[in-house]
């Protein structure tokens, strides 16, 4: 199927989607997790936390869910929630390719994934994929796309990409990094036929991070859609790690820090989808009041102040340890 079945949702929500980064496997890099979880993070345990967080992502009108193959079991648990669920088959699905799990269902891992975009890498991930998603599969995404990455030059990856955009599956990337930017720049500009080979760009966008803007606007001008990641910047736009404005901002719309820190993304004019990493259906509910929160200019100038220079946003990033 096709991600563009997303535009014919209605739903108050439906700019909002959820992703699995956070439940997909025992660990992961958002403050706060090692609270949020179980302490003890069985598959079975996370299979369950998953159906409950999908269960009340599609009650409260919410339509995408994102997963990835390096996400641990996040497309395995995903499929199954679809199994048992023939009712939600307006529900988009979108999954990523190009980071292999190496954690072994550990969170203390040295290494928790490897980055490979060959296009052997592709045909394996995408059989993989295929075997849990099949059919239902709408949007398939390379991974993490950064300014060196051969995926931006590769013509027989790309041909591979354009024969899976011909059967249906609607093809995009996502971008991290300080160099986001660049990276979606050069991704706009491949073609395949003399068409553009992406139809959706996934990048981070946050209070403290928007050094992508520009380029996401470019992006939707040329009639991509844009799915913004770490709206919550993995967890430091969250009470209690809120930055004080943005709990100024909070207390004047009544709203939670989280809410206010997504809705001032969902108000960006190039913002197709936001999505929510929320581990817990507390969690869920209070992102997904983010629909009905509305910034006046001066609210939107205050958070905009908090904005980090890409390098030191991103090498912090880097230093989270992983829960």
């Amino acid at each position: 199927m096709s991600f563009a079945r997303l535009a014919s949702a209605t739903t108050p929500t439906c700019r909002l989607g959820l992703g699995l980064a956070a439940v997909g496997r025992p660990g992961y890099i958002t403050l706060g997790r090692d609270r949020d979880l179980p302490a003890d993070r069985t598959v079975d345990a996370l299979r369950e936390r998953t159906r409950d967080l999908l269960d009340a992502a599609y009650a409260q009108g919410v339509r995408y869910v994102d997963a990835a193959r390096s996400y641990g079991r996040s497309e395995e648990f995903l499929a199954d929630w679809l199994d048992g669920r023939p009712d939600a088959d307006d529900v988009v699905v979108g999954s990523k390719w190009g980071y292999t799990y190496t954690a072994g269902w550990s969170a203390d891992a040295e290494r928790h994934e490897v980055k490979d975009h060959s296009p052997a890498a592709y045909e394996r991930q995408r059989a993989e994929t295929a075997a849990l998603l099949g059919d239902r599969l709408d949007l398939y995404q390379i991974h993490s796309v950064t300014p060196d990455s051969p995926a931006l030059t590769d013509r027989e990856l790309h041909a591979s990409l354009a024969e899976a955009a011909a059967r249906g599956v609607t093809v995009g990337f996502s971008t991290s990094g300080p160099a986001q930017a660049d990276a979606i720049r050069a991704a706009l500009a491949v073609t395949v036929g003399g068409e553009p080979l992406f139809r959706t760009v996934q990048s981070t966008y946050n209070a403290l991070e928007t050094s992508a803007a520009a380029a996401l606007a470019e992006a939707h001008d040329a009639g991509l859609t844009v799915i913004v990641k770490e709206g919550m910047a993995n967890g430091r736009l969250a009470a209690p790690h809120a930055p004080d404005a943005l709990k100024t901002v909070a207390e004047e719309t009544g709203a939670s820090c989280d809410a206010v820190a997504l809705a001032l993304v969902l108000c960006q004019p190039w913002t197709g989808v936001v999505l929510s990493g929320a581990a817990t259906t507390g969690q869920l509910a209070s992102n997904l009041h983010a629909a009905v929160v509305d910034l006046d200019d001066g609210q939107r100038d205050r958070l905009a102040a908090l904005a980090e220079a890409p390098a030191a946003y991103w090498e912090r990033r880097a230093r989270l340890p992983w829960h």
